[in-house]
């Protein structure tokens, strides 16, 4: 498989609840993802590298600074919020036109897989029991102001100084996190969603680059079968377990 894959930006909206043919809730996270406008391309003659910009959401043009303006005036482009790079393999580059759109359901399609990239929420300074789950100290007689504290960091005289990586307290969240092979249950190209299965980084709102999965492919195999009627006692989940129970 290609080690290059297509993908798109988006902002996420939220999460919901959608149902499947045969009947399950599934939990999912809308993603807006659309819009996307080709600000540029990169060659391999020119840069070393393929790959294609893109931007999303326009920027008024009082919060774009000068750079900006100049690049996205070259191609007549209001100056757009969110912009990332996303490598390509050199056959595909044709398929992008600078200054045009990218079509939603041209890049996804669903019940497949995507990995998606996203900020995690920020929580601040956090001390050991929050960021790294420690137990804390026992909390009986005789143990004073040292309920949440993370114990002692050194190693006395060999080597003499704490280690690199100690777990201690410090700055939580903010980072950038992928969450990989991720279930792709509906596309609505008519509003630009995408509805992901399960949670993905950030909060509302947040900025997030969906693309292809790298490591699996093909198509989610969901449960199939018919949808069993509901029965009308609300003590019976089904007429399939209402006639197991009269068996017994």
């Amino acid at each position: 498989m290609s080690a290059f894959r297509t993908g798109l930006l988006g902002k996420k909206l939220g999460m919901t609840q959608v149902f499947t043919e045969q009947g399950d809730r599934k939990a999912v996270t809308a993603i807006h993802a659309g819009p996307n406008v080709v600000i540029g391309k990169r060659t391999v003659e020119k840069d070393g590298y393929t790959a294609v910009r893109l931007g999303y959401g326009e920027k008024p043009l009082r919060l774009a600074n000068k750079p900006e303006i100049g690049v996205f005036a070259k191609n007549n482009l209001a100056p757009q919020r969110f912009v990332r790079e996303l490598r390509l393999a050199g056959a595909d580059l044709d398929k992008y036109e600078v200054g045009k759109p990218v079509p939603l359901d041209a890049v996804f399609k669903p019940g497949t897989y995507v990995d998606v990239i996203g900020m995690s929420k920020g929580k601040g300074f956090q001390g050991v029991m929050k960021r790294h789950r420690m137990p804390g100290f026992r909390n009986t007689h005789g143990t004073h102001e040292f309920f949440r504290h993370g114990g002692s960091i050194g190693c006395r005289l060999t080597p003499g100084r704490v280690h690199k990586g100690k777990r201690m307290p410090g700055h939580m969240g903010a980072e950038r996190k992928t969450l990989q092979n991720l279930t792709l249950l509906g596309v609505i190209p008519e509003d630009n969603v995408l509805l992901i299965a399960g949670s993905v980084p950030g909060g509302k709102n947040g900025y997030v680059v969906v693309k292809n999965a790298m490591k699996r492919t093909g198509v989610v195999k969901l449960r199939t079968g018919e949808v069993q009627e509901k029965s009308k006692n609300p003590m019976k989940a089904s007429k399939a377990s209402a006639a197991s129970a009269k068996k017994k």
